[in-house]
């Protein structure tokens, strides 16, 4: 059981629990998709119920049945008339041809273009001449995004008075990301990835003797041979511009793609900032060159390491996407690997400690990425949504209590869970929309079913429930393994 606030020492680790997610639906759970079903059915019952009597109910059966049916039975914790809409899209797609990609070696592509599958063609990179660091522009959701590597000690190897200190620093970095209003998204990609063995190859050229010997021929081959053996772990974060929202400091600024990085430059040098003062250490901007190293490495891992050692080599963007993409309903295939993403559809329930994800994120073996998509609300949205929730949870409550429905334990919590958002508020906290990610790669399907049940059973451990992203494979796969800020 956690301990109680009034018996916390100095410098303890604190305790916390996430809101539930809202299932609550228009009418007394249900979702508008099923209110529509089960009217369709009720309908045509009372239809045939004064048109004909018993012999026109009969016949009018297959209707009204499958109407409750698709409104009540569930597959994978979804009601069936939630999953008609995936399955017409994926038949769509499948009869469109649009389930396979293929890059044209031969085609240039437009200048300034990336070289990634489906809607991500539209996608533009700019090189800012200022700050150095590349850029990417999405026409269609109107944003601009720039990327910064950052680098922190091991968070489970601190005493808790340190990781309780630096989980309120992240805090207050989060914080100032709702504040602005003008940025979109906020990305955490944390991505594990085969060591290239040049740490220690710049340690060797640094400090090492190549005279020729043969001690020292030996330690270069065992360097050499050593390096790629283990994992390491980058962690990127992604700050997107909503260049609708910020269309007037944009025109301040020269208009334009030039005002919109003007505007975003604003928001990396705070972000900086905040991270420098929360004890982490980022690095500069991403460059176009270092962003296209991580979208190919994405898409092809076998040839993650070489591109780390020979920093030459997958500088360009044009030419960072995968050679081939074969989407399935719970796979995708690229280049060199097999991916398969979950998404985290339920965070704990419990009180956990900060660290709680270690299983996820550490598990040894497995090639995966994390992928925490953090959406700010402006405090005036979130004060308006939380009094349109509790409007909502109090009349479906009374409604339920006019017809005599017993209420649910899991709605009482949800009700609590806004009250503490509306409390959290009111005390000056931010407000962000959380979505995780786990994608998960291999070299064979075998070995990525293998990782994908390790994941799940780590996921398990964590406290947290996860769920295949069937359907839509591809454009999660972009959002949990691109640092792009993208939405599934």
């Amino acid at each position: 059981m956690p301990k109680d606030y009034d018996d916390q020492r100095a410098g303890d680790l604190i305790p916390v629990k996430f809101s539930r997610l809202t299932r609550r639906g228009i009418l007394l759970g249900l979702s508008l998709s099923q209110l529509v079903a089960l009217g369709i059915g009720v309908t045509t019952l009372v239809w045939a119920f004064y048109a004909g009597g018993g012999m026109l109910i009969a016949f009018s059966a297959p209707v009204w049945l499958c109407a409750a049916a698709v409104v009540w039975i569930r597959i994978a914790g979804r009601p069936i008339v939630e999953w008609i809409p995936v399955a017409f899209w994926w038949m769509w797609k499948t009869t469109g041809g649009q389930l396979l990609y293929r890059r044209r070696v031969v085609k240039p592509r437009p200048a300034g273009s990336l070289a990634l599958p489906g809607d991500m063609a539209r996608l533009r990179e700019y090189d800012d001449p200022i700050t150095g660091a590349g850029m990417v522009h999405d026409p269609t959701a109107s944003t601009l995004t720039a990327i910064v590597t950052v680098s922190h000690p091991a968070f489970a190897l601190l005493d808790p008075g340190e990781q309780e200190r630096r989980v309120s620093s992240w805090g207050r970095v989060l914080a100032t990301v709702c504040r602005s209003g003008r940025l979109s998204m906020l990305q955490v990609l944390e991505r594990t990835l085969p060591d290239s063995g040049a740490g220690l190859a710049e340690w060797w050229a640094s400090h090492g003797s190549a005279d020729g010997s043969w001690a020292s021929t030996t330690y270069a081959e065992l360097i050499d041979r050593a390096g790629p053996a283990g994992e390491r772990h980058a962690t990127t974060l992604s700050l997107a511009l909503d260049m609708q929202t910020a269309a007037r400091q944009i025109r301040t600024a020269g208009g334009g793609i030039r005002g919109a990085a003007a505007v975003l430059r604003q928001e990396m040098s705070t972000l900086v900032a905040a991270l420098r003062s929360a004890d982490l250490a980022p690095s500069s901007w991403l460059t176009c060159g270092e962003i296209a190293v991580i979208l190919r490495s994405a898409y092809d891992p076998a040839i993650a390491a070489t591109l780390e050692r020979h920093g030459e080599l997958g500088q360009s963007l044009a030419t960072a996407g995968p050679v081939a993409v074969n989407e399935s309903w719970s796979r995708l295939r690229t280049d060199s690997a097999f991916h398969a993403v979950l998404w985290i559809s339920e965070w704990p329930r419990s009180m956990v400690y900060p660290g709680f994800l270690v299983p996820v994120l550490l598990s040894t073996g497995i090639q995966r990425s994390f992928s925490l998509l953090c959406t700010p609300m402006r405090s005036d949205q979130a004060a308006r949504d939380i009094r349109k929730k509790k409007t909502e949870y109090i009349s479906d409550a009374a409604q339920r209590q006019r017809i005599g429905q017993i209420e649910d334990a899991s709605q009482t919590a949800e009700f609590q869970d806004v009250l503490q958002q509306e409390a959290d508020l009111t005390a000056g906290h931010g407000v962000l929309r959380y979505t995780g990610l786990i994608s998960v790669s291999a070299r064979t399907a075998d070995d990525l079913d293998a990782a994908v049940a390790a994941i799940e059973q780590a996921a398990i451990q964590a406290s947290c429930e996860t769920r295949l992203l069937v359907g839509q494979q591809a454009q999660a796969f972009t959002a949990a393994a691109l640092p792009l800020c993208r939405v599934v």
